[in-house]
């Protein structure tokens, strides 16, 4: 899916998860699931392990991602009721959503391998010239 351009505005220390890798929120949030259901505030906790917690995700990303995973039959969701308080959502991951993570796996490798390209592309371009 293109996203177009977009400029780059500098960052605030402690700013809100930046734009740029708000995108793998979503393949995240997948392997959360595909360990075990969660309720979507275990599954917020959970992002800290994948590096959030310096810059977190903003919970209404997380449901907006959840709710736009299980449209497309990734995730399922029941409510739990048998917790002390309100009802609250429970997700599951599907087999769809199973392979559709098998999907980001195989796609992050590959940008894993462009960008450790250019990383030292990049390293080597500066020794020459500092």
């Amino acid at each position: 899916m293109p996203y177009g351009r977009r400029r780059w505005r500098g960052g605030e220390e402690g700013e809100a998860c930046p734009r740029r890798i708000r995108r793998f929120v979503e393949p995240c949030l997948l392997m959360l699931l595909h360990c075990n259901e969660a309720h979507g505030y275990e599954l917020l906790e959970g992002l800290k392990d994948f590096g959030f917690e310096r810059n977190p995700v903003d919970s209404s990303t997380v449901y907006r991602i959840l709710r736009a995973l299980e449209k497309r039959e990734f995730v399922t969701s029941r409510w739990d009721t048998g917790g002390a308080g309100p009802a609250r959502r429970l997700y599951q991951i599907t087999e769809e959503g199973d392979r559709y993570l098998a999907w980001w796996v195989e796609d992050l490798r590959e940008t894993d391998r462009v960008l450790h390209h250019f990383l030292e592309m990049y390293e080597a371009h500066m020794e020459v010239h500092q």
